[in-house]
């Protein structure tokens, strides 16, 4: 006997060829992700300057960098739970616009304490993108090309990075019309996210979060103009795999995650957040004043933290073609043991082209990491619980980096560059054994089949 029943949403999204949709979303969300990119490495990047002339002392100079970093807990773990309640669409809009109104605040503060206000109303934007990103992207792309297009989005993301590296090299140093150039490089992260803001609105709901969200109408409605812009590119559509049938469970309390059949998933992951932070954003963090500690002046210090962040749009663009070819869990875990090797290397080096060298193969690294890690994240769990579940333990990894500079930047004034990069490299080897033991096989999954 042959059921009648209609293939899920879900399924029929997963079948689909790559098309026009796909391609702008990317490119949409990837500029959301520009901007925070930018937003994250700003003031980590203009530190030393912030301190100069707010003249900052050292627990107020932690507080500035560690203050976005809570905020981004905040917003990742608050607008995750709105994503899944009320929409992908709508989650986006609002801490876009959150964090381009605090960002421009940030431009006109007038002293430390408004900035630092500032810093964390501005996380709780910065903080909800990625998570909202993985999740919109998962959710709209099949699952062949998943990984493949969240690291394109990523790419254009990273992208950000080294533009804040050139710019800030540039201005840091003018002050035209008597306006401070941190100031202006504020307001040039303001003044584009708003912008991006305006763009986002064209960008449909996701089909699959609307079907569970019994708005069966609407999520049929964008599948089928999906499928037909398929068919009006050439392509004959696969019949839709019936074995795909989300299911949105009555509620999600945070604790839930801990009990079968998320437990040890979630573990793994919150475990991965927490110690990720070590190496991507500890780099951030350090390079700066691992520089000053060699001896660099401030404006090639910024010089050379410019240069070694060109890695990060390269690594994201070498992730491209290994992220579906290469099983997630692995790529995760030999991407971290590159970043343990690299950070000693640059913690070692002394001469201006090994510190270049060092630092440029670190951010290659480090961002073939990010790549999988973003998509290893938002794919360990199905569409109704998927927001909330990796912006939980997304939410983790702000909160780690916020006490990060308290951490790493006492401990590089005590011990040196070597030993606080063989600090990095040990969160990295026991991230490394928690993914081995802990971690399971998604790549090519479906997003649903959880």
């Amino acid at each position: 006997m042959t059921s009648t029943t209609a293939p899920s949403v879900a399924a029929r999204l997963d079948r689909l060829p790559i098309g026009r949709t796909h391609r702008v979303a990317t490119l949409v969300i990837g500029l959301g992700l520009f901007f925070d990119a930018y937003e994250n490495f700003l003031a980590a990047t203009i530190s030393a300057v912030l301190k100069a002339q707010l003249k900052l002392s050292s627990n107020e100079l932690n507080l500035l960098l560690g203050s976005a970093f809570v905020g981004q807990f905040l917003g990742a773990l608050v607008m995750g739970r709105v994503a899944d309640r009320f929409g992908r669409r709508t989650a986006f809009m609002i801490n876009l616009a959150i964090y381009s109104v605090f960002s421009l605040t940030g431009a006109l503060s007038p002293n430390a304490a408004c900035l630092v206000a500032s810093r964390f109303l501005a996380g709780i934007g910065i903080g909800a993108e990625y998570a909202l990103a993985d999740s919109y992207l998962s959710d709209l792309m099949p699952r062949h090309a998943r990984g493949r297009y969240i690291s394109w989005a990523y790419t254009v993301s990273f992208l950000g990075v080294p533009a804040v590296g050139l710019l800030a090299r540039w201005l840091v140093p003018l002050s035209p019309a008597g306006i401070d150039g941190w100031r202006i490089l504020f307001v040039i992260g303001a003044l584009g996210s708003a912008a991006v803001w305006v763009v986002r609105r064209g960008l449909p709901e996701s089909p699959r979060w609307l079907e569970l969200a019994g708005r069966a109408d609407e999520a049929d409605r964008l599948t089928t103009l999906m499928e037909d812009e398929a068919r009006a590119a050439g392509h004959v559509l696969a019949e839709p795999d019936p074995g795909v049938v989300p299911r949105r469970p009555e509620s999600l309390p945070i604790a839930s995650l801990f009990r079968p059949p998320f437990a040890r998933r979630s573990t793994m992951l919150w475990i991965m957040s927490a110690l990720e932070v070590f190496g991507y954003y500890g780099f951030g963090t350090l390079a700066p004043f691992v520089l000053a500690a060699k001896g660099f002046d401030v404006v090639t210090s910024l010089g050379f933290v410019a240069a070694t962040y060109a890695g990060y749009p390269i690594g994201s663009i070498l992730a491209v073609p290994i992220v579906e070819r290469m099983e997630r869990k692995y790529l995760v875990m030999g991407s971290a043991a590159l970043m343990a090797a690299f950070g000693v290397v640059f913690g070692l080096a002394s001469s201006v082209w090994l510190i270049v060298l060092g630092g440029l193969a670190y951010t290659i690294a480090s961002n073939v990491f990010s790549d999988a890690y973003h998509v290893y994240l938002a794919e360990s769990y199905p569409t109704a619980v998927r927001a909330t579940a990796a912006g939980a333990a997304y939410s983790l990894s702000k909160l780690v980096t916020g006490a990060l500079p308290f951490v790493l930047l006492p401990f590089l004034t005590d011990h040196g560059s070597v030993p606080v990069f063989l600090l990095v490299a040990a969160a990295m080897a026991v991230l490394i054994v928690d993914v081995a033991l802990l971690g399971e096989r998604t790549t090519g999954r479906s997003a649903d089949a959880v």
